[in-house]
């Protein structure tokens, strides 16, 4: 441990400076969007089976809802642009710009070069849940997925039903190729429904059991046209343990609906960044 300098305090002392302040930043309108779901039209469904997953698309202008409807049980969520599977959710940037849990109003940003909202969140059932007493929150877009490798790095031997190998399947049998070429694909979740946050004496992430209950929901309006990919995390309500099939796993469901026409007045997918990518050179 080295020694505290005679300064120590007021370096520690400095005021916090947010990073990215919001002011500017662009944000949906829930105003029009919350209208919009006054008239929505089921269009497709997905039942997500327990330690496994589904992929679904979404059109640009239409809403998805994700439901616990038979247990308490969190999911793992990957988007892509439909068109290019390159453009992928950005976790990071997307807590850098709204903070380490999602809520309504915040948006799932893509990543670079694109940085533009893929989807925004409309409405939360576990918006209630705030900040516990552990300084937990849920839907977190601070812990990564679950993976193979990990498992075989901490506890060894090989289990094939991590989220990150659930959404590898998924994205693989949606688009017809081969697993190892999906796997590339896969990016870090939004954890959703999960119960979270870092712990005051090590900084550890945990995890605690989801206060989600069959009916409660979190859904999304698609700023561009989506393929998504969901994974029920063989976790279970993650209270206990992860990449195991000791916990108690659930369905989840996906459900895509249509607003009416004309609900969306003025409305355009999200254009990408009109960043030039010079970077400086020529």
């Amino acid at each position: 441990m080295m020694p505290e300098p005679p300064d120590a305090a007021g370096r520690r002392g400095r005021p916090p400076v947010v990073v990215y302040p919001v002011g500017s930043l662009p944000g949906a309108d829930m105003a029009m969007l919350e209208a919009a779901r006054d008239a929505l039209a089921k269009v497709s469904e997905v039942i997500v089976p327990p330690r496994d997953a589904r992929a679904f698309s979404v059109p640009a202008g239409c809403f998805f809802r994700i439901t616990s409807i038979e247990g308490a049980q969190v999911g793992d969520l990957n988007l892509w642009n439909a068109a290019d599977l390159t453009e992928r959710f950005f976790s990071g940037k997307t807590r850098a710009l709204h903070a380490t849990h999602l809520g309504k109003g915040d948006r799932l940003w893509s990543t670079l070069p694109q940085l533009r909202p893929m989807a925004t969140i409309t409405w939360d059932t576990l918006g209630w849940y705030g900040w516990d007493a552990d300084g937990a929150g849920v839907h977190d877009v601070i812990g990564t997925r679950c993976d193979p490798y990990t498992h075989r790095l901490l506890s060894g031997g090989e289990y094939h039903h991590c989220c990150h190998s659930n959404l590898s399947r998924a994205l693989a049998a949606a688009r017809g190729m081969p697993v190892r070429e999906a796997e590339l694909l896969v990016h870090d979740v939004l954890n959703v429904f999960m119960c979270t946050g870092f712990t005051r004496d090590t900084h550890q992430y945990f995890m605690k059991a989801s206060p989600v209950r069959p009916g409660d929901f979190i859904e999304f309006f698609a700023e561009i046209d989506l393929l998504g990919a969901l994974s029920a995390c063989p976790g279970g309500d993650c209270g206990t343990t992860h990449s195991s099939d000791a916990a108690a796993c659930f369905p989840l469901k996906v459900e895509v609906f249509q607003p009416a026409a004309g609900s969306l007045p003025g409305w355009r997918p999200a254009p990408a960044s009109g960043y030039s990518r010079t970077h400086g050179v020529g």
